[in-house]
């Protein structure tokens, strides 16, 4: 078998969805292929010593976690029927955070991102089942410090953010039907209905229809630079007889590479929409935008990464925790090194600083240091 089948990982299949490719197609490890059916497994896994100094707290914290992505097995399978190819994925994503923050013990809950089926064809693919979304697709999965560690996240414990609240919003694994085109010399386009969020209250909530998102992608490579811009979005209403909420999202992004440097720049804007993930949380017409940065050099095994990004979220009626009330900031320096094409060691450093905006409190200022290593195949 050749190594390249090896470098796959669950991260891998996960970006080439985010840009429309089949996820079945790009697996890890094939364990059957006869007869136009195929079987195969992908996993990645990761842990990271995180020193925390919180200036907020002032406290120092020291821990073993996982990183921004966590620990994951995949299986993927793929059948030719005739002009269509059946195909579908189920992948099972855990924490490996023993010692969470008011957790217990042995806290490893799985949680499942992805189980769907694909029709493909010459006309392009419909995909069933739950899968991530499309608004803010390729913000989070084109991320340069995707693999690292970023921003520390709730208190709550649980996973670090990476850039989520701080550039971009999580576009949140949901039910749906989506539809991708065939990729048109570059251009690709993905429209699909999504299970809505509960975003009203009462004994007489209402959701009159699904929420609808969808992406547009194009690549070319011009003189050798190597360019990815894609436009995605969101909207929903619902309604309880007295109140209409209506969310709307934008994302956008573009991405340039020549030779080892690349260069990003993406953002979003969003309107009665939760900032941060989709949830079912009562949230009213407020607004919110942020923006990510990136620089990254790669020379060798090893690429160095630079990223700057910032979220302004008004108060949308959210409760205590606040997810609608702040303005973030999210500095992170990073080393990835590659030791061979399955295995990556990373040193990261993330300063992180959030106020709540309504009136201007300090919640949150925090650097971080994390040193991890990442085993995927």
């Amino acid at each position: 078998m050749k190594n390249n089948n090896f470098r796959k990982s669950g991260l891998a299949i996960a970006m080439m969805a985010a840009m429309g490719a089949s996820a079945g197609a790009n697996a890890a490890i094939e364990l059957y292929n006869e007869d136009g059916t195929s079987f195969s497994v992908d996993g990645y896994f990761n842990a990271f010593y995180v020193n925390r100094d919180d200036k907020q707290k002032d406290v120092r914290d020291s821990r073993i976690k996982m990183g921004f992505l966590p620990n994951t097995i995949g299986f993927n399978f793929s059948k030719e029927m005739g002009d269509l190819t059946l195909g579908g994925r189920s992948s099972f994503w855990t924490t490996i955070n023993d010692s969470l923050e008011g957790g217990k013990a042995t806290d490893t809950a799985i949680d499942v991102r992805q189980f769907y089926a694909t029709v493909d064809g010459d006309f392009g693919q419909v995909l069933i089942g739950k899968d991530f979304g499309l608004y803010a697709r390729s913000n989070i999965f084109l991320d340069e410090i995707l693999m690292g560690f970023g921003s520390k996240g709730l208190d709550a414990g649980g996973v670090s953010f990476g850039n989520i609240r701080a550039g971009y919003p999580y576009p949140t694994p949901s039910a749906q039907i989506t539809y991708r085109s065939p990729d048109m010399s570059g251009l690709k386009v993905a429209v699909g209905v999504l299970d809505p969020a509960d975003t009203v209250t009462g004994s007489d909530d209402e959701n009159a229809a699904p929420r609808f998102e969808s992406e547009i992608t194009y690549s070319a490579n011009l003189n050798d630079v190597a360019l990815t811009g894609w436009v995605n979005g969101r909207y929903q209403s619902a309604e309880n007889g007295t109140t209409t909420v209506d969310s709307t999202g934008l994302g956008y992004g573009i991405k340039a590479s020549v030779a080892g440097l690349t260069l990003a720049a993406s953002g979003f804007t969003s309107k009665g929409d939760n900032p941060v993930l989709a949830v079912n949380a009562p949230i009213q017409e407020e607004d919110a935008d942020g923006f990510l940065v990136q620089g990254s050099y790669a020379f060798g095994s090893n690429r160095v990464v630079i990223s700057y990004g910032e979220t302004d979220a008004d108060p949308n009626g959210l409760g205590p925790a606040g997810l609608g009330d702040f303005e973030t900031e999210s500095t992170t320096i990073g080393l990835f090194h590659d030791v061979n094409s399955n295995f990556k060691l990373v040193a990261e450093y993330n300063m992180f600083e959030q106020e709540r905006k309504s009136d201007g409190t300090k919640q949150e200022d925090a650097n971080t240091l994390a040193l991890g290593a990442v085993v995927m195949f």
